[in-house]
């Protein structure tokens, strides 16, 4: 993949300045690459939805530091004009604390892992450590969402979202719900959460996706155990019925585990839910197995799918760290009819 563009999709989804993939020296001397990265990622024009500018600024020094090192002659090579006016105003505004920084929200652009002129996207508004009421962590994507994305966007995963009617679980900021809808062609799909916030939340990233008028989107607040699934449907347009749920990282909490599995439970119960595809990252084992025994006592089939992510320094698009591993579990009940 060409090093700009593999850059600028890190840049877009925020990674760690120190996880950056710069180009070669050769090349970030070079007028004409400093050009372009002047004009596809830090001009006023660059993006509908750019990163904050506190960290703008965090990459903007890495970059210029590196251009810095890689002159040889500074008669023959300079560093562009524009990069440096643009790194000086973004030094001299007033930025707000690192602690107070991480609780704002902010534009967050994933970015597929395809190699495409025009890959495809979902970008959410969210805080990275922001907490919702309740404590809830939905205001933020996390890896198992990003590693279940990576894995609808293969061939194979494709073929669970295409034509299909989807519910998602605990959608958080809506990132799988949006990529399904806008990318994968499913027919439609549902976005739910326990937290109305983060509904709250859904429905603006929505609006930010374009896809506000889309009838095949919508979202719901869902409490896993205590509001039938009945309850949520649109009756304007008869029920639905799912033939795919969604979930990712939403076996955490082991307190949650018996609501969530009853969730599931009912969806299956009527008769509407072919299959689940739930991804879980390895924090405790003890709660994945609570997981899998609840599902096994539902009668549910349970098994993991085989899927690998390249490290993250390997990696081209809905980039996540591989440290902690993170299982993909695929649930079959049987439809009655």
């Amino acid at each position: 993949m060409e090093q700009l563009d593999l850059l600028r999709r890190q840049y877009l989804q925020v990674l760690d300045p120190e996880d950056l993939c710069l180009p070669q020296q050769s090349l970030i001397k070079l007028p004409l690459i400093q050009k372009e990265l002047y004009e596809t990622m830090f001009s006023d024009n660059a993006f509908t939805y750019p990163p904050p500018n506190r960290y703008k600024l965090r990459v903007l020094k890495k970059l210029v530091e590196a251009m810095e090192k890689a002159v040889m002659d500074p008669e023959e090579d300079e560093i562009s004009d524009d990069l440096t006016i643009c790194l000086a105003q973004l030094m001299t505004e007033n930025q707000v604390p690192e602690s107070v920084a991480a609780q704002k929200m902010s534009y967050v652009t994933y970015t597929a892992p395809l190699v495409s002129l025009n890959p495809p996207t979902v970008t959410t508004l969210e805080a990275r450590s922001l907490l919702a009421a309740g404590g809830t962590t939905g205001l933020r994507t996390w890896e198992a969402a990003l590693h279940l994305g990576t894995y609808l966007s293969s061939a194979e995963g494709r073929t669970f979202v295409q034509g299909k009617r989807i519910i998602e679980l605990g959608a958080g900021t809506g990132f799988l719900s949006m990529l399904c809808s806008k990318h994968l062609g499913a027919e439609h799909v549902l976005s739910t959460d326990g937290s109305g916030e983060v509904v709250d939340g859904i429905v603006s990233n929505v609006f930010l996706n374009g896809l506000g008028r889309n009838l095949k989107i919508d979202s719901r607040v869902l409490k896993w155990g205590y509001t039938p699934v009945d309850g949520i449907l649109d009756r304007r347009n008869g029920a639905r019925n799912f033939e795919l749920v969604l979930g990712a990282d939403i076996t955490f909490d082991e307190r949650l585990i018996l609501p969530l599995v009853s969730t599931l439970s009912e969806l299956f119960e009527n008769k509407t839910l072919l299959k689940g595809l739930i991804s879980a990252t390895v924090r405790n084992q003890h709660t994945l197995d609570l997981f899998e025994t609840a599902c096994q006592a539902k009668n549910f089939t349970i098994q993991d799918i085989s899927f690998l992510c390249p490290p993250q320094e390997d990696q081209i698009g809905f980039f996540h760290s591989t440290k902690t591993p993170i299982r993909l579990y695929m649930l079959t009940g049987t439809r009655v009819n």
